[in-house]
């Protein structure tokens, strides 16, 4: 169903996560967006919720002290274990998969990050578990050189479709 632009309104979460007015779209249109030094990531999901989450890595960015505070024991773990030239894409990985998760809810962060957990090493599948995790599925991958992005929705059964965008 086509619609013009200046007829689409918006409304926002209890934690101001906003979503398309309901107006006869079935299935409703869900988006989410993040971005990083330059760099803007959408999702759009088709009647179910979706977050996503992007970053650069930044290897002089230790994040030791976010680590602690946010990160559950066993991503502590996971990555203190990580050597030193995997650390800094580890911690990226672990902090956008945990961020698209909470926007995904749209709970922003009454959800406490160490709730939950994500796998973080590189090259390896990413792992969400939580108390809803048949819930949700996981994906991430990398929109550009040097930068992590994740992506989180509703359900199994849906597969990440990526365009790009140049000006």
């Amino acid at each position: 169903m086509s619609k013009p632009a200046d007829s689409l309104r918006f409304n926002f979460g209890p934690q101001d996560k906003p979503s398309l007015e309901a107006q006869d779209l079935s299935p409703r249109v869900n988006f989410n967006l993040s971005h990083s030094h330059g760099l803007a990531v959408y999702a759009f999901a088709l009647g179910r919720e979706v977050g996503v989450d992007v970053e650069l890595i930044r290897p002089e960015f230790t994040g030791d002290d976010i680590a602690e505070r946010y990160f559950s024991p066993r991503e502590l773990a996971e990555l203190r274990a990580l050597s030193r030239d995997l650390r800094a894409e580890g911690f990226f990985n672990c902090w956008t998969r945990k961020e698209a998760y909470v926007k995904a809810r749209g709970e922003g962060l009454q959800i406490p990050l160490k709730d939950f957990d994500v796998s973080l090493i590189p090259g390896e599948p990413p792992v969400l578990e939580s108390s809803d995790g048949s819930r949700w599925s996981l994906r991430s991958f990398e929109p550009a050189p040097r930068y992590v992005a994740a992506v989180v929705a509703e359900g199994k059964d849906w597969q990440l479709r990526r365009w790009e965008w140049l000006p």
